[in-house]
């Protein structure tokens, strides 16, 4: 019997593919799309039993090949780039492949843990895993909302046997990002930018924030693998926020990006106001492409994570922060 894990040499997908290495399981079969080739470098230093292109995946599960030989599948694979504009491809690629999938598990009653995503949310201020707070401000964002929406009917269904679980992930940081680019997350940027400049850069104020003081739930990766691991252990079906509960600032972000840089060269650590006099900290004009479609805020509410069992406490975005330099430092 197989681990299947899709967007396996992606940031979540590798992450989780290592932690299933760490618990003795390496009957792992890894899907992905390698067209971007880069992303090898995730998974070498995992231990797995296959590797399938994305299609070859479907294709097989088309052709019957792998009835009755998953254990589980972990479903990280999507398109996350939410600047990406060809709606076409991201409803072939993140909605009608994950609604292959879901069909596959249902009848092979194989538990299915998914990712879903926090842009479900939009604008708004209310960050539960509930219909009246859904409004995504772009297509990646629908694409995960629709998902949702079938994922409800079905566990909705009085006969419904499997466990289907899907993770609304908020701002994920940690190592393993590098293939991301311009999605990677603010601390993986602002950590080169300290590396080669001595100095970070974040938008300026909008929407009645200051310069800065956006604020998003960060999220540090080692803690959403432990969700999924709770779940791939406990049969609980849902949709659920995973987030720390926690908004911080990007100048939080910035801070405990620099103070960690300076703290592995033996300097004291400096507050936001005497990076920012000292030039450390800059600020930029806020992106006319982003007016619109960017949340400014984001909190998860996670009751529900918590009465579905999961107790364990979130890093906080210093802690989470000072831990993913420490790796990049250590892997540099």
């Amino acid at each position: 019997m197989y681990y299947v894990v899709t967007g396996a040499a992606g940031f979540i997908g590798s992450n989780l593919v290592k932690a299933l290495n760490a618990r003795g399981v390496s009957n792992i079969i890894a899907v992905d799309n390698l067209t971007k080739g880069n992303k090898y470098r995730n998974l070498v230093d995992c231990e797995i039993a296959d590797y399938l292109d994305k299609n070859e995946f479907i294709e097989a599960i088309a052709a019957g090949e792998l009835d009755g030989a998953v254990e589980a599948l972990l479903h990280e694979g999507a398109c996350s780039d939410t600047m990406e504009h060809d709606g076409r491809y991201m409803m072939d690629n993140n909605y009608r492949y994950s609604l292959e999938l879901l069909d596959f598990c249902l009848d092979q009653d194989v538990p299915f843990l998914y990712a879903s995503s926090a842009s479900v949310y939009g604008a708004g201020r209310v960050f539960r895993e509930s219909r009246e707070f859904e409004a995504p401000l772009n297509v990646y964002g629908y694409s995960k909302f629709l998902f949702d929406q079938v994922v409800r009917r079905r566990l909705a269904e009085a006969d419904f046997p499997s466990q289907v679980a899907g993770f609304r992930y908020f701002n994920v940081y940690g190592p393993r990002e590098q293939h991301k680019d311009r999605m990677a997350s603010v601390a993986f940027h602002f950590f080169n930018q300290y590396r080669a400049e001595g100095k970070v850069r974040l938008f300026e104020g909008c929407e009645g924030y200051g310069n800065g003081e956006q604020r998003r739930d960060f999220v540090f990766i080692d803690d959403v693998v432990k969700v999924n691991l709770h779940f791939l252990d406990n049969h609980v079906s849902g949709i659920f926020n995973v987030g720390t509960g926690r908004a911080q600032s990007f100048n939080d972000v910035a801070v405990a990006t620099v103070n960690a840089c300076r703290a592995a060269q033996g300097e004291e650590p400096l507050p936001l106001a005497d990076l920012r006099n000292r030039g450390v900290i800059e600020y930029v004009a806020f992106p006319e492409a982003l007016k619109g479609k960017y949340q400014s805020y984001t909190e998860a509410d996670i009751s529900q994570l918590r009465q579905a069992g999961h107790d364990a406490p979130f890093a906080t975005v210093e802690e989470g922060v000072a831990r993913y330099v420490q790796d990049r430092l250590k892997n540099a």
